[in-house]
């Protein structure tokens, strides 16, 4: 949430070509509602997960998909971020570059992408590829 609200304020801020924000452009507005869709379906997700460890119906599939999942699009969300600030997207004053980083680290220390792919995959064929 922080990088998707880093663009969106930086983007209505930053004035380029005929002194209009650059929110004004298209591609710049397509970037920001994918964020905003993507980060509302993994809330939407991570609500739902959390729901079933309430009623106690949680599997392990069920917490791979949430991460996998959450941590692609906050990545994403990132790179997306950096991308709308141009060179501004990698300078200490804004958070982005720093979100990217620890995320990158969460992709690996959550059990890596590859390891839930495989839980999640074992969920639905019945049969476990770690090998």
């Amino acid at each position: 949430m922080d990088c998707y609200e880093t663009a969106r304020s930086y983007s209505l801020v930053r004035k380029q070509f005929d002194d209009k924000p650059i929110a004004s452009h298209q591609l710049v507005q397509e970037k920001l509602a994918d964020m905003i869709t993507e980060i509302t379906k993994a809330q939407l997700l991570a609500l739902h997960v959390g729901r079933l460890k309430d009623q106690g119906k949680i599997e392990p599939a069920h917490i791979s998909m949430l991460k996998r999942n959450n941590v692609g699009i906050a990545l994403d969300c990132a790179r997306k971020s950096r991308d709308l600030l141009g060179g501004n997207g990698i300078m200490d004053e804004y958070p982005i570059m720093r979100h990217m980083c620890n995320l990158e680290t969460v992709k690996t220390y959550e059990g890596t992408d590859h390891i839930h792919t495989l839980v999640i995959g074992e969920r639905v064929t019945g049969v476990a590829a770690y090998k």
